[in-house]
């Protein structure tokens, strides 16, 4: 009988559903969410990256859908999140959206209130997503300022609806498409007396392209540049010495900041399961591969001492599926990572001799 963690690895590619969430904590450090705000948009540009942190919200992160009807508890175990509602925009009779990273951030004297949302691209070429990513981006900045309504305004109170910006980061660009962009609305005069607006900045987008390959030139922009480097497969150490000086991103113990973390998740799992299972795939011997990966990259993070739910949410596990592999950790504390993985196996398969045995006996 095959065990629940085995059909759960037979069924779901981990490897790439831990990479979009690493991914996606990277973007939602303060530091470099602070970064993209100041190279991207005019409201920021002048300010310097401490004041755009001291004005923002703490990000959320969505790594699953919500049901509907789920959203409005608040997270307390984990005080650097706020209410669920901010990662998703379910409005009746129009369907739901959960986006990837959502916070708000305030602007000028006036603390006026922007809502930002970004998302993250594996893919965003029309080829490979079957539509053209604008028309999806379009549609999110119109249900960012559609969901306002009764939350941000009530009524007739147009003049309430705060400023919208989604901030799209593409990971397939190629070796010459490292750009940024801005989607803004603009106005054309076609007859008589051009008459002034002045609203038209409530919603803008942005789309970011990094390329995909490593080991090229580096970016001629900043922004590009520290990205790429973010998310690169250079050795953690080498990484997080770039990012700090070339980038001034922090990284002290004393800084409380997710870049780091996340730098520390990058050296659990560069070695095995994240590398080998986006790189093979189906391949034959995957499921040995990844339960490898997984012995690893759970011991690796233990000995962080990262808490169990980080651990889980990284590697996109069940709490069943952790606390299984962690007892098989602890228990055989002298075990080699082979060694470990063979009693994994051979525990399993006595699991099935014993099952079939007691079929026959009944």
């Amino acid at each position: 009988m095959e065990s629940y963690l085995s059909k759960t690895i037979r069924n779901t590619s981990y490897a790439s559903k831990m990479y979009d969430n690493i991914i996606k904590e990277l973007f939602a450090d303060k530091q470099v969410l602070a970064n993209i705000l100041k190279y991207t948009l005019d409201e920021f540009m002048d300010m310097s990256i401490p004041d755009i942190i001291a004005e923002m919200d703490n990000p959320v992160i969505s790594t699953v859908e919500v049901d509907p009807g789920c959203t409005n508890t608040s997270n307390t175990s984990d005080p650097g999140k706020i209410e669920k509602t901010s990662e998703e925009d379910n409005v009746i009779g129009e369907g739901k959206i959960v986006y990837d990273i959502r916070f708000s951030v305030y602007h000028g004297d006036d603390k006026i209130k922007i809502l930002m949302n970004l998302e993250a691209q594996n893919l965003s070429k029309p080829g490979n997503l079957g539509y053209d990513l604008d028309n999806r981006i379009i549609y999110y900045l119109c249900r960012m300022i559609s969901a306002q309504k009764e939350v941000e305004f009530k009524h007739s109170e147009y003049n309430k609806i705060k400023a919208v910006r989604s901030i799209w980061i593409c990971l397939d660009g190629n070796d010459n498409e490292d750009s940024i962009n801005r989607i803004e609305l603009t106005t054309k005069n076609i007859f008589g007396k051009e008459i002034k607006l002045n609203n038209l900045n409530k919603m803008q987008a942005v789309i970011i392209t990094l390329r995909a390959r490593q080991n090229i030139e580096t970016s001629k922009h900043r922004l590009i540049a520290m990205l790429e480097e973010l998310i690169s497969k250079d050795e953690p150490e080498v990484k997080k010495k770039i990012l700090a000086e070339k980038y001034d991103l922090v990284m002290s113990d004393n800084s409380g900041d997710g870049v780091k973390k996340m730098c520390n998740f990058s050296e659990a799992l560069i070695e095995e399961g994240l590398e080998r299972g986006l790189e093979r795939g189906l391949a034959q011997g995957r499921e040995r591969e990844e339960i490898r990966g997984l012995i690893k990259n759970i011991s690796n993070m233990q000995n962080m001492n990262l808490p169990k739910d980080v651990i889980i949410q990284a590697l996109s596990l069940d709490e069943e599926n952790y606390l299984e592999l962690s007892n098989l950790i602890h228990s055989h504390e002298d075990f080699t990572l082979d060694e470990l993985v063979d009693e994994y196996f051979n525990s399993t398969n006595d699991a099935d001799e014993e099952n079939e045995s007691d079929s026959e006996t009944t």
